[in-house]
């Protein structure tokens, strides 16, 4: 879940990979995963569908135990706002669901008023963004 997620678990995220649009996504949901590997697309086991997920440099350490690369997985499920926007995330979000928009390589990402399902907040509104309606 996204308020698990620390920066020192990410600090050696290189880049973030997309593997969709996300600008019109109002959030995505977001998870660290072990991974056999810092680079290659991941396997993805959920339902729903993968939209995202994180490079890690060469420093990037290996469990001594299992030999797997925790990494951060984008990720959306079938009853999310994106494909279901009148459901259960017509409002609000799911516990670990952060705004792509302030997602970054090392940087674990945030809720916001957009995210949440509720109207843009003053500081959204002199910037110019505005929600979907």
């Amino acid at each position: 879940m996204s308020s698990l997620i620390t920066e020192d678990e990410i600090r050696h995220e290189s880049e973030l990979v997309w593997l969709e649009e996300v600008s019109d996504l109002d959030y995505v949901r977001q998870s660290l995963d072990r991974l056999p590997t810092r680079r290659s697309k991941p396997p993805y086991h959920r339902g729903g569908r993968m939209v995202g997920y994180a490079i890690l440099t060469p420093k990037a350490k290996a469990s001594r135990s299992s030999g797997t690369f925790r990494r951060r997985v984008f990720w959306l499920l079938p009853h999310d706002r994106d494909t279901d926007p009148e459901g259960l995330y017509a409002t609000g979000a799911p516990a670990e669901a952060v705004d792509p928009r302030t997602l970054k390589a090392g940087i674990k990402g945030y809720k916001t008023e957009r995210s949440e399902g509720g109207p843009p907040s003053t500081a959204m509104q002199e910037l110019g963004i505005t929600l979907p309606l």
